[in-house]
Order: structure tokens, then sequence, then C-alpha cells
């Protein structure tokens, strides 16, 4: 993971814990709301490690199950070692897979962000979200009503949290930091849009954000 989208992600978390006057926030407080979501991160990148771990015992029984009452296996000699069989890739197992294969893709992802975080990128990861969370905090009213006027059609009050949250970081990025190229911002804000949002987001996403850079003449 790169040390820009650590900060992204970082960002998104911080975002999510803000309170709807954002400008009442200091740096001291960001820095402490800092610490308290990498903790929080590492505290739930070690559960969902746990959960995956517990699932994969659970399948690996399931699969000695299935080898032991196969027919092959049945019709053997009391005491002799199972022959290996076949196994049918059932929805259901594959769907299992699906899970754990997400729980450990967000357990890396809490443990990466961390480890950026405290070794020798930090203060890069630091210092970037602080930028975008500074870029916002001064521009919060300009950015807001730049999410207001190109998605038409929708309440900005009832839109998803999590979709305004990534709208905000990359707008405040593309408008303001203005130190990422273009199309690195929006595909890390569609990539956030997939991880932590609904089905549909990441379009959502990736409309809004094209329509604000045709607007505003960027390049």
């Amino acid at each position: 993971m790169q040390a820009r989208r650590a900060s992204r992600e970082l960002a998104f978390i911080l975002f999510s814990q803000f309170e709807k006057n954002v400008k009442n926030y200091t740096n001291e407080d960001i820095n402490e709301m800092m610490v308290r979501s990498i903790r929080t991160l590492l505290s739930s990148a070690g559960d969902e490690l746990k959960i995956s771990l517990g699932a994969l015992i659970d399948m690996k029984n399931r699969i000695e199950d299935y080898e032991a009452e196969h027919e092959i296996n049945l019709n053997r000699p009391m005491g002799a070692q199972n022959i290996p069989v076949p196994v049918i890739m059932s929805s259901d197992l594959s769907g299992r897979i699906e899970e754990m294969i997400d729980v450990a893709e967000k357990a890396l992802l809490g443990l990466e962000i961390a480890e950026f975080t405290t070794l020798d990128s930090q203060e890069d990861v630091k210092n970037y979200a602080h930028k975008i969370i500074d870029a916002y905090q001064k521009n919060n009213k300009n950015i807001d009503e730049e999410i207001r006027k190109n998605a038409k059609g929708w309440d900005f009050d009832r839109l998803i949290k999590t979709d305004k949250d990534i709208l905000k970081i990359a707008i405040a990025e593309l408008l303001y930091v203005k130190e990422t190229p273009m199309k690195v911002v929006v595909d890390e804000a569609v990539e956030l849009a997939k991880k932590y949002s609904t089905d549909d987001s990441a379009s959502f996403v990736n409309g809004i954000l094209a329509k604000i850079i045709v607007d505003n003449g960027l390049k």
C-alpha cells in the first residue's frame, strides 16, 4: 500500500467520526483521533483475523468430514487411511471462501495502515491526511455545494454518509490539495466506495467526480 492510499483510508476513518461542524476540530483533536483510529483498526484487524481463522478451521473440518463420508472411503477397511476425493465447489463453499477473503483483506488493510503510521512513512501518511482534513475544514461549504450541485435528483442530507465522506475527501484533493493526479484520486475514491459502501456507490462516486472535473475545468 502506498503512503497516500493509507492517508486516504485514515482520512476516511476520521471523517466518519466528525460531528456536523468540522471546523471545531483542532490539529490536536485530529491527532488524538488518529491515535484512537489506529488502535481501533489494530483491534478490529485482530478480531477479523480470528474470525477468518475460525472459518478456515471450520472449512477444513467440513472437507475432512466430506472425505471420510464419501462412498469411496466408507467402503474401505476400518482403520485404513482415507483416500483423497474430488471436492465439488458448491455455492456454499465458494461463498464461505469469498467471506474469508473479504475479512482477511480488511484485516490486512487495518494492519497496513497501522504499519504506515508507525514506521518510516508515518509523517507522510499523517501529513497528507492532515492536508485533506484541513482542505475540507477551510472549504467545507464549497465542497458540500459541489456535491449538492452534481448529485441531481438526490437530497444531500439523505445521501449515504459513507458516500458523502468519500466524495468530500476526493473533492478536497482535486480542488484544493492538488498534489495527486486526477485519475489516481478518482480511482482511489471508487475503491473506497467498493470497500465500504453499497453496490451502487462506486458508480455514483465516479459519476459525481467526473462532473466536478469537467465543471471545474480540471486537467
